[in-house]
């Protein structure tokens, strides 16, 4: 009996054990009293920034830099955490530092659940929180990623053309989601997201376009509604996914309706043109007409020698007439025409 009872105490000593995190580095060779941070993020979108809201634990180094996390009171699923060193005092404290990007913030994200044991040591050049050693193999995806966009901001920024950002944004998008989906984290496909959807980036616009042509956003919700069904940054993808979708498409069909708009506001503004030149000669010819029935067969023959640009002389010439006959004509055509001089007469019938 006795013996049984031991047994069920160290199989239950081993399970409490094993379900115990562990998160443990330096900083720096001699620097103790140093406050070190654990923050949890549940917000994707606060990746880059840090908020007292996300802090679940705080402690101090040792007087050579150390620093340790250990408990059980982590959630048992893979969430995103944040080791943050907040090495700035009052004076320096300012706008910069409370989103971590001042030179006397450092901080880590990382992937990690209750069973996890991790530690940051220093490099090689003594810098602290850039590297991890995890039991977790989706740890250190965070880090991986960052050196792809380190490679991709390279590439954006060695010409920074229209035709080299278009043709950056087409490959990068595609190689940083095919990572992703690679690491088998849908939590490390939100980091890449949310890079990639960042208004502030150059790859928002080229996001917009991509989101209308690929089913890669609705595959990764489905990835994370089966890895993180409760989880509030699943529901916060899911709403920003489909908010998204909607402003793409209707920018999709705003794009569409301005490129068959224009074509066909042009070819009216053609045919429209095109019909009133068509009756206002039809109308000329009318007038014309209407003007010719007016006068008599002398009189018409008369305007056509004037069309010719024939003088008066000409004129009583070719007819065997008089000048002072043509004369006549003349004013008599003036008169049931309404008007008072040759240019006139040219002008109309024309």
């Amino acid at each position: 009996m006795i013996k049984t009872v031991f047994l069920i105490l160290i199989l239950f000593s081993c399970f409490l054990g094993s379900s115990q995190y562990n998160f443990e580095g330096q900083i720096a060779d001699e620097q103790s009293k140093k406050t070190i941070y654990l923050s949890i993020i549940e917000d994707y979108r606060k990746f880059g920034s840090i908020s007292t809201e996300q802090i679940i634990k705080k402690t101090t180094t040792d007087s050579l830099g150390y620093f340790k996390f250990i408990g059980n009171n982590l959630i048992q699923e893979n969430r995103t955490y944040r080791i943050h060193l907040d090495d700035c005092d009052e004076i320096k404290s300012n706008t910069k530092h409370f989103f971590g990007y001042c030179e006397y913030s450092r901080s880590i994200l990382f992937i990690a659940n209750n069973n996890d044991s991790i530690t940051f040591p220093t490099s090689f050049a003594n810098e602290a929180l850039c590297e991890i050693i995890s039991t977790n193999n989706s740890s250190a995806a965070f880090l991986n990623i960052d050196v792809l966009k380190e490679e991709m901001a390279f590439n954006f920024n060695e010409f920074r053309s229209d035709a080299n950002k278009k043709l950056n944004s087409k490959k990068w998008f595609k190689a940083l989601q095919e990572f992703g989906e690679h690491l088998n984290e849908p939590l490390a496909e939100l980091y890449i997201y949310n890079f990639l959807s960042d208004k502030r980036n150059d790859t928002y616009s080229y996001y917009l376009k991509d989101i209308t042509r690929t089913n890669y956003y609705t595959e990764l919700g489905e990835r994370l509604v089966s890895n993180y069904p409760n989880a509030l940054f699943t529901d916060l993808y899911l709403n920003d996914i489909a908010a998204d979708q909607q402003l793409a498409n209707r920018d999709s069909l705003n794009s569409n309706l301005w490129k068959w708009l224009l074509p066909t506001l042009l070819l009216f503004s053609i045919l429209l043109n095109g019909y009133l030149i068509l009756r206002h000669r039809k109308n000329s010819i009318n007038i014309r007409n209407k003007s010719l029935e007016k006068l008599t067969e002398q009189e018409n023959t008369v305007v056509q020698q004037i069309l010719e640009h024939k003088t008066n002389k000409e004129i009583a010439a070719l007819l065997f007439i008089s000048v002072s006959t043509v004369k006549t004509h003349i004013n008599n055509i003036y008169k049931k025409l309404n008007i008072t001089s040759r240019d006139e007469i040219k002008q109309r019938y024309r």
